[in-house]
């Protein structure tokens, strides 16, 4: 864990922001100004990437992914440059869940993956390319996007132990734990061998 350097004050204030920013669901606001339709009655109904590309425009997918991950980036970057680096985790932590609930979604957002990633990106890019690596070999073996997230959660936790000074370690174990619950029901998919493949309908 980082020190606790920030007032709570600010810890407070970097737990709404990251949550704000975190909320603003990319994928809906793609698939409306580019006239795909509303998330919610395509595919899985999920606001993340994976859905947004069953709509089959690899562009809004690619905004999706670029801006969802962004979010958890900035939201890291800014708090801390701003207030150090413990209120720049509870910026990653309340960013994921931004993402995953949504208030103005009535708290039904996506999975977090992209956004995962981002967060990591800004934490340590260390860590955070070794999970897009990950994500990315995972993908390219199983074309299952879901297996490649929790491929990259369940060894992100290994890489901040490798390449950090563990630091952000409960942070990440956290989040790990967050990404296999928000895919709980494509883990039962796997398991029962009907999880659709990237770019599958």
């Amino acid at each position: 864990m980082p020190a606790f350097d920030a007032t709570t004050t600010q810890l407070i204030l970097w737990a709404v922001l990251g949550y704000l920013m975190g909320s603003v669901p990319f994928g809906m606001v793609f698939a409306k100004l580019m006239g795909l339709g509303n998330l919610r009655d395509i595919g899985s109904g999920n606001i993340g990437a994976t859905n947004v590309l069953r709509t089959g425009n690899k562009t809004a997918a690619a905004l999706t992914v670029i801006f969802d991950g962004g979010k958890g980036l900035v939201a890291v970057l800014l708090a801390r440059a701003l207030a150090g680096e413990d209120a720049a985790q509870i910026a990653a932590l309340m960013a994921f869940l931004g993402h995953c609930f949504p208030v103005w979604l009535g708290f039904k957002g996506g999975k977090g993956v992209a956004t995962f990633l981002g967060l990591w990106l800004a934490l340590d890019w260390r860590v955070g390319v070794a999970c897009c690596l990950t994500w990315l070999v995972a993908a390219a073996i199983w074309r299952m996007s879901s297996l490649a997230a929790l491929a990259a959660a369940a060894l992100s936790t290994i890489w901040v132990m490798v390449l950090t000074d563990g630091t952000p370690f409960l942070l990440g174990a956290v989040l790990t734990l967050l990404v296999y619950w928000r895919h709980s029901a494509n883990v039962a998919r796997i398991r029962a061998g009907t999880e659709p493949k990237i770019g599958q309908s």
